[in-house]
């Protein structure tokens, strides 16, 4: 498990590095451990090594594998597309939903949470790519959206979330994560009710220092940190 100490390090190198360059800093960016096919002994290694948010893409996978951490204070963040049936095993086991993808969804969302304390933390997924593979929603669904969520009493949008076409050229995402911010900011400027546009979620192992140039304040980060997946 010393690999995963050394990997976070590096990690945090690369994004303090392109904080520098975009004059920010580094803790203007939180780091998000994708943990999705992990086993918890090495969740707990990129614990111990400083890491205090975790992702994952499933209910089913989050459910099996959190009771072998419940001694440590992991904040648990769903980034994967979630079904509405699941709807409340999510709120349960999670402190953030990064996958906000639909109005129906919200409603459900907030319909079992009212009788839960506080606001849960959502973002609303956005499908820039326009990929029939991914979820997301359209573009120009984004704000009508935001303007409906903000009418529910348990959610509280916090921002956006891009997962955009893959590229080998990390510098062909910039246009999705700058379109991402300039989103952000046109949503805030409506000024809407519980939607802040306080974050950012974009950035993945490979791309996530572009990411941190144009803006992301999460970046999810699951290879360079645990591994290959199946590996290990």
């Amino acid at each position: 498990m010393n690999g995963i100490q050394e990997n976070v390090e590096r990690v945090r190198e690369r994004m303090a590095a392109a904080c520098r360059r975009c004059g920010r800093v580094p803790d203007s960016v939180k780091l998000l451990a994708i943990s999705k096919t992990f086993p918890p002994e090495r969740i707990r290694a990129a614990y111990e090594a400083g890491l205090r948010d975790f992702g994952e893409n499933r209910v089913q996978e989050a459910q099996a594998k959190l009771p072998a951490l419940s001694d440590l204070s992991i904040t648990w963040h769903l980034v994967g597309h979630l079904q509405t049936n699941k709807a409340r095993t999510a709120r349960e086991l999670f402190q953030w939903v990064h996958s906000l993808d639909s109005l129906r969804l919200a409603q459900k969302l907030d319909q079992v949470g009212l009788s839960t304390a506080g606001r849960l933390p959502v973002l609303l997924e956005v499908n820039l790519g326009g990929e029939e593979s991914k979820s997301g929603v359209a573009e120009s669904e984004i704000a009508p959206l935001a303007e409906q969520v903000s009418g529910l009493q348990t959610l509280e949008v916090r921002g956006l979330m891009v997962i955009p076409p893959w590229f080998a050229d990390p510098e062909q995402a910039r246009p999705y994560f700058r379109r991402l911010r300039e989103l952000g900011r046109e949503i805030a400027a409506k000024k809407i009710p519980h939607i802040s546009m306080r974050d950012l979620s974009m950035g993945m192992s490979h791309d996530f220092e572009v990411a941190i140039e144009e803006g992301a304040t999460i970046i999810r980060v699951g290879t360079a940190i645990f591994g290959a997946r199946g590996g290990k």
